[in-house]
């Protein structure tokens, strides 16, 4: 087993297809098969299942998948490391939630991209338990996340504090009107969304029952059904201060045992440290600093 077998393992898991993966590779299909089939050979497993339509990871290569990214990632810091001279250049791949990309990463990134052009930052939105994942597996280079994150692998930095607010239809006075309405339907982010998971715990402390659970991926599809009565939602109040001005929604306070949460930024402890990176947490610091309510 050696480097360029892992990735052809990991090119042909990406795309399902060793024709795919050869062509990414800018190799024929014959020696990423001829690849496959050694590894599979020298680990005695099958890392992949055939079929007309492609291949598919068995569940052995499920469990080895990790391992080829993050040797991708070791040999990208390596090179970063040497070339590390001068004024941050390079590229930094940050993951984020859909609220903090809305309401803390404009300011920064605009800052970020004066300070440093030379730069190339790209930006993945998530849950926060998609976006750890990513972090681990060498997927992308940091997060900003929420909530307790328990992880030996990870530097865990605190960046700012949010309240959480209900947010409702413009028709609901009250918290307490919930427990009288019948079918009230939560509109959530996908699974691994911390505001999901206390929302779902609030409403249950409150004897609130819940019809059914809608989940997006858009922070303005979310608005959008609370604005249209169609259910609620629990987001930082700086995200819907503009929905909140126009009347259409209606924000509830909530005790800060259910109302307070943390913003962290995350990233491997055991990956090279970038001038680049160093430079966009310090930028997150002072944001956290100067708009500390944002």
């Amino acid at each position: 087993m050696d480097v360029s077998d892992l990735r052809a393992f990991e090119a042909v898991a990406r795309l399902g297809s060793m024709n795919r993966a050869a062509a990414e590779l800018n190799t024929v299909q014959s020696n990423v098969t001829a690849k496959i089939r050694n590894l599979e050979f020298e680990l005695k497993t099958q890392l992949f299942q055939r079929s007309a339509r492609g291949v598919e990871l068995t569940p052995a290569g499920r469990r080895m998948l990790p391992f080829p990214l993050r040797l991708k990632k070791l040999l990208s810091d390596a090179r970063a490391a040497a070339r590390d001279d001068g004024p941050p250049s390079g590229r930094l791949e940050i993951g984020t939630l859909e609220t903090i990309a809305a309401l803390r990463l404009p300011h920064v990134l605009a800052g970020f991209a004066r300070s440093y052009p030379t730069v190339q930052i790209s930006l993945k939105t998530g849950t926060t338990r998609a976006l750890v994942s990513d972090v681990i597996d060498g997927r992308i280079d940091g997060a900003l996340v929420t909530g307790a994150v328990e992880s030996i692998v990870l530097n865990h930095a605190s960046m700012f504090h949010e309240e959480l607010v209900l947010v409702t239809s413009a028709s609901i006075h009250s918290v307490d009107e919930l427990v009288s309405i019948p079918n009230v339907r939560a509109i959530v982010f996908r699974q691994g969304c911390v505001y999901r998971e206390k929302l779902e715990m609030l409403l249950a402390a409150r004897g609130v029952s819940t019809v059914a659970t809608l989940e997006f991926s858009s922070l303005e599809a979310i608005l959008g059904c609370i604005e249209a009565g169609v259910g609620l939602s629990l987001l930082p109040i700086g995200i819907i201060n503009r929905v909140k001005r126009d009347g259409l929604v209606k924000v509830h306070q909530l005790p800060p045992e259910d109302a307070n949460v943390q913003t962290a930024f995350v990233r491997r402890h055991d990956t090279y440290l970038s001038s680049a990176m160093t430079a966009f947490i310090e930028l997150l610091r002072d944001e956290a600093l100067t708009f500390p309510n944002r």
